[in-house]
């Protein structure tokens, strides 16, 4: 098969062995992927969890058909259209964890719509409704609201019944259209005072619940913006992966810092997570309600093309590879 793989002069479009489905698995014909950021640092060589290295194929969800079913899978067939975060999935066929997996919903959605959907659904779902501990009533800010996952995020917390929903970007092109994915108050960090907004948003209350793909460079401002009793769900690290911490601040405001990744996660725990997003989300993904924007699309044979667009930073929403 064909497949996008890291090699020492960098991600090419080349030639790999076709895998096989383990007793769990599904073997899925691809038929689209979307790229995340953690495929960036995959491609320069570096690892995500267990995967990583030379000889890596890039990807981490795809939707497509399925080709093949592992002996101790049920709840899916050959010919099942699906959608899952999958290891390797910038190639011609890919396998995952039956676990993961979801059937494409029956309406008009399409393959490349729908490989937009799996990291982002699990991702947030989990950061605002599992390790976050959504409340209905409650206020919500999503740091990187402009990605794939941030627009997704805003969406999710609006859903699960948050009151007011702010979403930061430092982009105001990218600003201005967050409104149609949620955001009440779009928010921008380049600003030293953007905390007041929050608070002013707030009542002078702060927000409940901060999801953090920043980090670093937010760290402290998200404490003086965050409720005392506030919650601050680490996802991601783009502002930097080391920083200063006010511990005087989190002491004060009595904040829950939690880190979260699926990186060290047990099978049976994103099982789980799949399952509780599923029951949460997806009538609400059925009908289109939630949903995300594709940026660009390119064939799979531009891999490399495509993660270059991704580093520019120049993108809205998802960015798709077709097979």
């Amino acid at each position: 098969m064909k497949a996008a793989v890291v090699t020492e002069q960098g991600v090419q479009y080349t030639d790999a062995p076709k895998p096989s489905p383990k007793a769990n698995e599904i073997l899925i014909r691809v038929k689209a992927a979307s790229l995340n950021r953690a495929d960036l640092a995959v491609a320069s060589g570096h690892r995500h969890g267990t995967v990583g290295g030379a000889g890596t194929i890039v990807g981490l969800e795809c939707a497509g058909e399925v080709e093949a079913v592992g002996a101790d899978v049920k709840d899916f067939k050959p010919g099942d259209r699906v959608m899952s975060s999958a290891a390797g999935g910038f190639a011609e066929y890919a396998v995952t964890d039956a676990g993961r997996a979801h059937k494409i919903p029956a309406n008009n959605m399409s393959y490349e719509q729908a490989a937009c959907m799996p990291v982002a659904v699990q991702t947030m779902h989990n950061a605002l409704v599992g390790a976050g501990r959504l409340k209905k009533g409650e206020s919500v800010l999503i740091q990187g609201a402009s990605s794939g996952v941030g627009l997704l995020g805003m969406q999710i917390a609006k859903h699960m019944g948050a009151s007011i929903v702010m979403g930061s970007s430092t982009n105001e092109g990218r600003r201005g259209k967050l409104k149609d994915f949620g955001c009440d108050v779009a928010i921008d960090t380049t600003d030293p005072r953007w905390p007041d907004k929050v608070k002013e948003a707030t009542g002078g209350k702060g927000v409940d619940l901060i999801v953090d793909q920043v980090s670093a460079g937010v760290m402290n401002e998200n404490m003086e913006a965050a409720a005392i009793l506030g919650r601050i769900v680490n996802v991601g690290r783009l502002g930097g992966m080391k920083g200063e911490f006010n511990f005087d601040l989190h002491a004060l405001k009595r904040i829950d810092y939690i880190g979260v990744t699926f990186r060290t996660r047990t099978p049976e725990e994103v099982r789980a997570i799949v399952t509780s997003a599923r029951a949460d989300l997806w009538p609400a993904i059925e009908s289109g309600q939630l949903h995300l924007p594709i940026d660009r699309t390119f064939p799979l044979s531009q891999a490399a093309e495509a993660l270059a667009h991704m580093k520019a930073n120049a993108h809205f929403g998802k960015i798709v590879l077709v097979v």
